[in-house]
């Protein structure tokens, strides 16, 4: 395939996947709405897994339902109908609290549109998640430094977030994802606000944490995005397929 400059992953020094154990599955699980006597499906009974030391690629066009798949894998809704497993255990039944609690343990979350919170510096920004798990704010300081460090905005603990680039913040909310050390990295459209060379860059720190062991999904629309992916999956209308869209629309 080919890509477009900015878009072609650099080989790493570890390029093997990590032990490639499931860290979260949806089972025949969809997602319904009721809409006055009708009823809307945003997903159809779905079954996909996502495996550590694997960067798993979301394919599909806007309202396909490619968001709600990644918002069950992040227990931010419960589905209709099926199971979801989040580290072999299954989460159906659990409360809002402890769905909460779980993000907070165990999901890094990256948005298209970085989320940070203005008024907050990068490191005040990292610093978060930490301080709701209860640490002490020194430990939080050192530990959101060391993130920002990774990421390359060592530089820029001070800066606030409307001082830094689109590229910069969507560099600082993957720290911030990344500072409680989640066993699985949930990213929507991460790159869409982003310039060619800015998403080229994100892309492969996700990537690279793929490869040090954390299970990374990214939904997105860009088919540029392909050469970054371990495995793909694609969502048109609701359903999942291992084909590319533009096969399943010419099938139809």
């Amino acid at each position: 395939m080919e890509t477009k400059p900015g878009f072609v992953p650099e080989p790493t020094l570890n390029d093997t996947k990590a032990d490639n154990k499931t860290i979260a599955k949806v089972v025949n699980a969809g997602k319904e709405y009721r809409v006055g006597d009708g009823v809307i499906t945003a997903l159809k009974a779905s079954t996909v897994e996502l495996k550590a030391g694997e960067l798993l690629l979301i394919i599909g066009p806007s309202g396909s339902g490619k968001t709600t798949l990644l918002s069950l894998f992040g227990c931010v809704i419960y589905p209709s109908f099926g199971e979801v497993w989040i580290s072999g255990t299954k989460v159906n039944e659990w409360s809002e609290n402890e769905l909460a609690k779980l993000r907070l343990q165990k999901i890094g979350f990256i948005f298209q549109r970085f989320n940070l919170i203005a008024p907050l510096t990068a490191l005040e920004n990292v610093m978060m998640p930490l301080l709701l798990q209860g640490m002490n704010e020194q430990e939080a300081i050192e530990n959101a430094t060391t993130a920002l460090v990774k990421v390359g905005m060592g530089d820029r603990l001070s800066n606030l977030s409307n001082d830094l680039s689109g590229g910069q913040q969507q560099r600082v909310a993957i720290a911030r994802a990344l500072v409680t050390n989640p066993e699985m990295m949930l990213c929507d459209e991460p790159t869409a606000s982003l310039d060619l060379a800015s998403a080229g860059i994100v892309m492969q720190e996700l990537k690279q944490l793929a490869r040090q062991g954390k299970a990374v999904a990214v939904v997105t629309h860009d088919n540029r995005l392909r050469a970054f992916a371990d495995r793909i999956v694609y969502v048109l209308d609701g359903g999942i397929s291992d084909k590319p869209v533009e096969e399943e629309i010419a099938l139809k």
